[in-house]
């Protein structure tokens, strides 16, 4: 990926202005659009003392357009480019995945029981955004990714993603099965997602010290990942289509994680 990238959309912009604003080397805003969602962009913008430009439709498009063939590889661009919303910035790229390290020493100091989402192989940009947003709307605290055969941060999964990828750990990891079973020893259960299990999320036990783990779009948990898990479960499906894309399963599931440990 290059240095620099175009960050688009209202909510992954003022995410990034508020977290990283000495990132952004260049915020444009569409000349067409003073509705108030825009207005707070620029409000945000004008407390930090970050200028923008305000450009015609045609022009942001065309900017984002030519740099993004060159930055965002499985990028999805819609009909005059990636969807911005009338908002883009371009910005340095700071690498946020984490390490194995890293969340060793998160899990050292949690205060709570942890609540983790493993990603097997999640190759496409748009579920790994949308996981990414759900697992901030769940309280996840960390999601954890093989380094090999995964999406990457790009602009795709920023957008998808909703300012989420700026605030959800996100590990990278060099072998997810040894990951887990360091996992199991410290006390946390692994729970996997696979259509064949018996056992319904809603019998499931969730609370306490928990890691959810989701297989790939097409094949599902891997052999290996699959035998590191304490027990399997599935959502009950009642209609004709047999499996959710993967980031809706990984809601339904983080959910009723959260309401079990909620006590509701």
């Amino acid at each position: 990926m290059s240095a620099r990238e175009w960050i688009v959309g209202i909510h992954a912009v003022s995410e990034l202005l508020r977290r990283h604003p000495e990132d952004v080397h260049e915020l444009l805003l569409q000349q067409e659009r003073s509705d108030q969602r825009i207005e707070e962009v620029r409000t945000l913008a004008q407390e930090l003392g970050l200028l923008f430009k305000v450009v015609p439709r045609a022009e942001l498009e065309k900017r984002i357009a030519g740099d993004s063939k060159k930055s965002a590889k499985g990028a999805r661009p819609g009909k005059n480019g990636p969807v911005h919303q009338g908002v883009a910035a371009l910005c340095q790229w700071r690498d946020t995945v984490k390490d194995e390290a890293f969340l060793t020493a998160l899990l050292d100091k949690l205060p709570h029981p942890p609540l983790l989402l493993v990603l097997d192989e999640i190759t496409d940009p748009h579920n790994l955004g949308a996981c990414l947003r759900t697992a901030d709307a769940a309280g996840v605290d960390a999601v954890i990714v093989p380094k090999d055969n995964s999406a990457t941060l790009n602009l795709t999964v920023r957008k998808v993603a909703s300012g989420a990828a700026e605030k959800v750990n996100l590990v990278a990891v060099t072998n997810l099965s040894r990951t887990l079973a360091a996992l199991q020893q410290r006390g946390i259960w692994i729970s996997g997602a696979a259509g064949e299990a018996t056992q319904s999320l809603y019998e499931a036990d969730l609370t306490g010290p928990r890691a959810l783990v989701m297989g790939s779009e097409g094949k599902g948990l891997r052999r290996l990942t699959r035998e590191h898990c304490d027990f399997l479960i599935s959502i009950p499906m009642a209609g004709a289509v047999s499996s959710l894309n993967v980031s809706v399963a990984t809601g339904v599931c983080l959910f009723e994680a959260v309401r079990q440990r909620s006590g509701n």
